[in-house]
């Protein structure tokens, strides 16, 4: 039996709680103490974290009428694979958010999961720059450990990046690897130079380039992230998630029945076939983690 203590809710939670509530959207804190039923749903969920975790894939449709809980599915199982060391990226589909379009919609699909990037210290999203820094500094600290060399030393810039290299090999198999596996190295060096710098390279993350020329002139690489591959960098980045010391990454989308509205049926059709790909991958073995 719980005590007392146990039950009692934090004020700053149960406040958020009612808030939600009141407004008829899910809480994105506190669920475990509002959670009740969906025993069956939430163990086969669960057995898709494990899978996850030891480096398979895998892929669900949350089915049920307006009102039945999956939003709030789709939460509980979010708080708890952060509590899991997992990284989680969300988004809501929406007219001008899709997972393929002619003016930019997928892309901006991207964009949405990149910025709600959420971890267990940083729960509430934008946790990418936090996530790229720790991994750098756990990168930093075994080359100071293995050389000796101080920061600052330019042999010890060489030690790190032959380790991000040897690190993001992994990486580099996989479609457009090489170009992900030379901006982390020149994310390294801007870590090392200054923040403008940085913040240059994680703006290329984001897929907020709109040209090549654009990436050419400010950063030196040929390369952006597109409506047609950015889900490529999607799976680009569970890896490297992966190898930065997560348990694997867990992307969840919402609000599906906006692809089921698209008035165009070319345009739907294409979303569909995006979505076959998706399904395709994770089953196939063609994603990890």
């Amino acid at each position: 039996m719980m005590n007392e203590d146990n039950k009692k809710v934090p004020k700053r939670i149960s406040q958020t709680i009612l808030n939600s509530l009141k407004g008829g959207v899910v809480p994105r804190i506190g669920l475990p103490y509002i959670t009740v039923g969906r025993k069956n749903e939430i163990e086969a969920l669960l057995h898709d974290v494990d899978i996850i975790a030891e480096g398979g894939a895998s892929f669900r449709f949350i089915v049920g009428r307006y009102g039945s809980g999956k939003s709030f599915l789709i939460q509980t199982i979010r708080n708890y694979v952060m509590d899991k060391g997992f990284i989680v990226a969300d988004a809501d589909l929406s007219p001008e958010r899709r997972l393929q379009g002619t003016r930019g919609q997928g892309l901006a699909t991207y964009r949405e999961l990149i910025g709600n990037l959420s971890t267990k210290t940083k729960p509430e999203g934008g946790a990418l720059t936090l996530v790229l820094d720790r991994w750098i500094n756990s990168v930093q600290t075994q080359a100071v450990q293995e050389t000796g060399l101080e920061p600052g030393n330019p042999m010890l810039t060489k030690a790190v990046d032959q380790r991000i290299y040897a690190v993001t090999s992994a990486v580099s198999e996989l479609v457009h690897g090489f170009e992900f596996a030379r901006l982390l190295s020149l994310y390294y060096h801007a870590y090392v130079d200054g923040e403008d710098e940085m913040k240059m390279k994680v703006r290329w993350f984001r897929g907020e380039y709109g040209t090549k020329r654009e990436a050419k002139e400010a950063l030196g690489v040929n390369i952006i992230i597109t409506d047609d591959d950015w889900y490529e960098y999607l799976k680009l980045f569970a890896a490297f998630f992966r190898m930065a010391g997560y348990a694997g990454m867990m992307v969840m989308i919402d609000e599906l029945v906006n692809l089921y509205k698209i008035p165009n049926a070319i345009t739907r059709q294409y979303n569909y076939e995006k979505l076959l790909t998706m399904y395709n991958d994770t089953l196939q073995g063609k994603a990890k983690y």
